[in-house]
């Protein structure tokens, strides 16, 4: 018989029911404080355990036994004392002082939308209770036990079921409870990781709102000690759900059209925003559609990246994203050099052993801030340059974690020639808002649901472990114009931070007659190492010879105009026209003369 009484609320967001009970007596009690005996069958069996008993003669007692510990040498080699000398002369290096005055946004800057907390509508509860119960019932799935946890917009009915059912009895059944409870984005999770329990995610019939403001004030996030916390918003059982982006290492989101996509991006900027100082964190915005980041560009003295070149931080050209992107691939191997040169691991190792004025900037070395490059429309990328984007791409999301380089790609078509195989491996975690099919939900979370979503910010976050259902935090433009003004009316950098120069091989191919009175003075060396490797990229030029990119463009034309090397050729590199060093030298030395 089915109860229909509610029974009282166990915490302030979770209902308990409860249908038939089971009794189980065969329960082991273990008694930490009872003597474990050990079972004889014999006398001879029994262990008799003696204290051991001293056999120190009186010889042995008179002779005197002095313990001596040697002292603690504190050994320093002269790196360390310099470093130690200098922290007391200067104290630690603070990144900070450039900008010493700069205040982080209040609070107060975001809007407040009154009050946020969940109502809790018995008979809603009740009505959906009974019909799930009822529906089972008459497919012959009994049930032990059912619970319901209230969220922001989801309510979850955890069910137990009775012994002998099989799961993929309720799972196919999805439709059927779709259908009984007049609701949009039935969600059956069968069953839920780390709980004996099978889930259904119900939508309310009045869902609340989460406010930006509501999760940047709350306490998880004010007192958090990630490295880059990024807040979406509210989970299931209406908590904070944060998220460090330098652990996961790079995002991938979709979600069709008007789903909540670009609110959850502002979400995630907004709250880098909010913990960061300038000093610690650049962006390097990616805008193909010209209209969602601009708003950002007030910001470009205190946040943003760019190339020394560019006029615009926020990148709506598709040439300028190839330059950029292959930009970002530089300045991850100058990071990489600089981090095996200081013995370092990753970014925060090296920050710390800079602060502590161990690495000289004599030597290149200099505080590093964090990275992030934000791509709104990836998929319009790839449409129009293809190759040239999606392999730097893949790039930087292999290697580029260690370095302090993160990455936030999000598109509105999750199909598998937009996001390949290549991407979705280096991006373990995903943020998927609702799509139009259950195979785009497959393509972006490797599994269905995200065709089940309600839309207006319903999301699911995966981490490379499990599911997560939440409801993205709101934020309005309104709310991010404030933000930008407050950060950009404050005292910036001369500048934005300027990314490695780099010019792409197509801009540089233009060649006219050779010279040789006028050839560069590594001209010589860049032909030995091009011959010796057999290999024509500028871009090996600028790491061999440590090169702007402009200058290894420049020696590479007139490679081509005295014919050692031969004509651009897209992406691959250019043909060797001299087959070896011997030949090379012979034909210099013609040159020469």
């Amino acid at each position: 018989m089915v109860s229909s009484d509610l029974n009282a609320i166990v915490t302030p967001n979770q209902t308990s029911f409860e249908e038939g009970k089971n009794d189980f007596t065969n329960e082991i009690n273990l008694d930490l404080k009872t003597k474990p005996s050990i079972p004889t069958s014999s006398p001879e069996q029994a262990f008799d355990i003696k204290p051991a008993v001293s056999t120190t003669t009186s010889t042995q007692e008179d002779i005197k036994f002095n313990i001596e510990v040697a002292p603690v040498i504190d050994i320093l080699d002269d790196a360390d004392k310099q470093s130690k000398d200098l922290i007391e002369k200067h104290g630690l290096y603070d990144h900070r002082l450039d900008l010493a005055k700069f205040q982080m946004p209040p609070v107060e800057l975001l809007k407040d939308y009154g009050n946020e907390e969940i109502s809790i509508n018995k008979e809603e509860l009740e009505e959906n209770k009974n019909k799930i119960v009822g529906l089972l019932k008459n497919f012959n799935v009994g049930i032990a036990e059912i619970k319901a946890t209230i969220g922001p917009t989801v309510t979850l009915y955890e069910i137990v079921p009775e012994a002998g059912i099989r799961v993929s009895a309720i799972k196919k059944l999805q439709d059927d409870i779709a259908l009984n409870l007049s609701a949009l984005g039935i969600r059956i999770i069968a069953p839920m990781p780390g709980k004996g329990t099978i889930g259904i995610e119900v939508p309310r019939k009045n869902p609340t709102m989460v406010s930006m403001r509501s999760v940047i004030a709350s306490h998880k996030f004010q007192n958090t000690d990630m490295d880059l916390p990024v807040v979406f918003g509210k989970t299931i059982s209406n908590e904070v759900f944060m998220a460090d982006l330098s652990k996961m290492p790079h995002l991938l989101m979709a979600g069709a059209t008007g789903q909540g996509k670009s609110v959850g991006i502002n979400a995630i900027l907004t709250s880098l925003l909010y913990k960061k100082h300038p000093s610690e964190l650049k962006f390097v915005m990616v805008d193909p559609k010209k209209v969602e980041l601009s708003l950002y560009s007030k910001i470009e003295r205190h946040y943003l990246a760019k190339l020394p070149d560019s006029d615009d931080a926020i990148i709506t050209d598709t040439n300028k994203v190839i330059n950029t992107l292959n930009s970002l691939c530089v300045e991850m191997d100058q990071r990489y050099d600089l981090l095996k040169n200081a013995f370092c691991k990753n970014l925060k190792e090296y920050n710390n052993k800079f602060k502590e004025r161990k690495l000289n900037p004599e030597n290149g070395h200099r505080y590093l801030p964090y990275i992030v490059l934000v791509v709104d429309e990836f998929a319009d990328l790839i449409m129009t340059a293809g190759k040239e984007v999606e392999m730097p791409i893949a790039r930087l999301a292999q290697l580029a974690r260690a370095v302090g380089i993160h990455l936030i790609v999000a598109t509105q078509r999750p199909s598998v020639n937009v996001i390949t195989g290549m991407i979705k491996a280096n991006f373990p975690a995903r943020a998927a808002f609702r799509v139009i099919s259950s195979v785009d939900s497959r393509t972006i979370l490797d599994s269905t649901g995200a065709d089940q979503l309600i839309g207006k910010g319903d999301m699911l976050y995966f981490n490379g472990n499990e599911i997560l259902r939440l409801q993205c935090a709101f934020v309005d433009t309104p709310e991010v114009e404030r933000l930008a003004e407050f950060i950009g009316e404050q005292k910036g950098y001369a500048s934005a931070f300027l990314l490695p120069e780099y010019v792409s091989e197509e801009a540089t191919s233009t060649v006219g007659t050779f010279d040789p009175n006028e050839k560069d003075a590594l001209f010589e060396d860049a032909a030995r190492i091009i011959v010796s490797t057999q290999q024509g990229s500028t871009s090996m030029l600028q790491r061999q010879l440590k090169l702007g990119y402009n200058r290894a463009g420049r020696i590479m034309d007139q490679l081509e105009a005295s014919g050692i090397v031969g004509g651009f050729n897209g992406a691959k590199a250019r043909e060797v026209l001299i087959s070896d060093l011997h030949s090379l030298e012979q034909f210099l030395e013609d040159l020469r003369s």
